[in-house]
């Protein structure tokens, strides 16, 4: 069987020009072989070799061999030299959607049917993208005029599931999923949709063995690998987390996410998890979010810390007491007030200026937990609602957990408040601090 394969690819790979179909039948003779990746890239780099400047119809299969090894960027430019016919246009869909194109992808799909590729079958392809790029009007309406002549076809549930759980029908999208994979199991979108959906609220051991199912067919979508991989190491599987990650490595060697995966895997295996450090810090940070409101303070005391923008105790250990006896209407009635509720939490005016011990045992300088120095090098940045930000679904998960809508809210917490929610480990920080940079933003508390 192993030779039938491996004649089978051979014989595809000689081929002249490819068709969608061809495309099709190589990946699933790639994934029944061993070694896959570094021979089909081993068969590129010969045949780019051979043809330096490839036009026609060995652009497009030029075109094909690099979308399978997700060179999406590389792909689009030679896939622009190919013969003008519908697979050209559809393969430059496929990989404007990979891109996150989304608007230049429906062009691409709408040029491929003008060319007579399948109307219905690109018809959902619009709408996928449409849904993707956030026009939930005109996905809808697609999938409203394909609903009679695609029932039956597993790809339009799919869609139909994609655009209730954009929609916010989570519930009604996992019901499409399920029929999408009753129609054909095999449906790799709607399994991984599913997968990712569950990963997301929570259920995780189902979700595993979908994403686990993702990757026993081709074609191998790379997301599913990687957020397998972050529940093995969740699991505390850092070798098969490693593995995982790897295997998106062999295709794409500088993919960022794949690498920080790896790298946070590895050194799990070595890492000392101090529980009674992470208590401390959980309770030190229960403290200084407690409002002052929380407290018996005179009205005068009370309003003057309102109009001075003083919510919380930690607000107060940031502030001395020259800037409070600074402010009209703020006298020495007051100071002792302040003074002896935040000695009764054993805490002091300025602390944090000061950098002064904190009185809960060995901890990091309490002013790199309570800091509200953001740097908001961009003020449009700020306002990002993390729900547009390319975050894994753990990452995602705790900002949701933690009521956070937009960048400027994520960078209002420090390392500490991220840490102590549930799940959240330094491997969802690197994460979170790699994608605020990317922002021009950074944690509170970060220099």
């Amino acid at each position: 069987m192993a030779e039938d394969v491996k004649d089978m690819l051979s014989e595809l790979l000689a081929k002249d020009a490819w068709t969608a179909e061809d495309y099709n039948e190589v990946l699933k003779a790639l994934f029944e072989t061993n070694d896959a990746a570094n021979k089909l890239k081993g068969f590129l780099a010969k045949f780019e070799d051979d043809n330096p400047a490839p036009r026609g119809a060995v652009a497009l299969k030029v075109g094909m061999v690099r979308l399978m090894l997700s060179r999406f960027a590389d792909a689009l430019e030679v896939l622009a030299e190919a013969t003008d016919n519908s697979d050209r246009h559809f393969f430059q869909g496929v990989c404007l959607m990979n891109l996150r194109e989304y608007t230049q992808a429906v062009e691409e799909f709408e040029r491929a049917k003008a060319r007579g590729g399948d109307a219905n079958s690109l018809d959902l392809k619009v709408a996928e993208a449409q849904a993707l790029a956030g026009d939930l009007n005109s996905a809808g309406k697609g999938v409203t005029r394909l609903a009679k002549r695609m029932d039956d076809v597993a790809l339009f549930h799919y869609v139909r599931g994609l655009l209730k759980e954009l929609q916010g029908f989570g519930a009604e999208a996992a019901d499409a999923y399920e029929q999408a994979r009753t129609l054909n199991p095999a449906c790799g979108e709607a399994t991984f949709r599913l997968a990712y959906y569950l990963d997301l609220h929570g259920d995780e051991d189902e979700a595993m063995a979908l994403y686990q199912e993702c990757i026993s067919q081709p074609p191998v979508h790379a997301n599913a690998l990687l957020n397998l991989a972050v529940l093995y190491d969740d699991a505390g599987e850092y070798d098969l987390a490693v593995q995982t990650a790897r295997r998106v490595l062999m295709l794409n060697p500088a993919h960022a996410r794949a690498r920080l995966i790896v790298k946070d895997a590895e050194a799990s295996k070595v890492m000392f998890y101090d529980e009674e450090q992470v208590r401390r810090q959980a309770v030190r940070n229960a403290v200084l979010d407690t409002p002052v409101t929380d407290f018996e303070l005179s009205v005068r005391a009370r309003n003057c810390l309102k109009k001075m923008n003083i919510r919380t105790l930690g607000d107060l250990v940031r502030t001395t007491e020259a800037t409070l006896m600074s402010y009209k209407n703020f006298g020495e009635t007051s100071l002792k007030e302040i003074k002896d509720m935040l000695t009764a939490k054993g805490l002091s005016l300025g602390q944090a200026v000061d950098a002064a011990e904190s009185p809960f045992g060995p901890s990091p300088d309490i002013s790199s937990i309570i800091s509200a120095d953001i740097d908001f090098s961009d003020g449009d940045a700020a306002s990002t609602p993390v729900a547009q930000v390319e975050f894994s679904v753990r990452v995602r998960r705790a900002l949701e957990t933690m009521g956070l809508v937009s960048l400027g809210d994520l960078a209002a917490k420090s390392e500490a408040d991220l840490l102590g929610c549930g799940n959240f480990g330094q491997t969802s920080l690197n994460e979170v601090h790699a994608k605020l940079s990317e922002h021009g933003l950074r944690l509170a508390g970060k220099r």
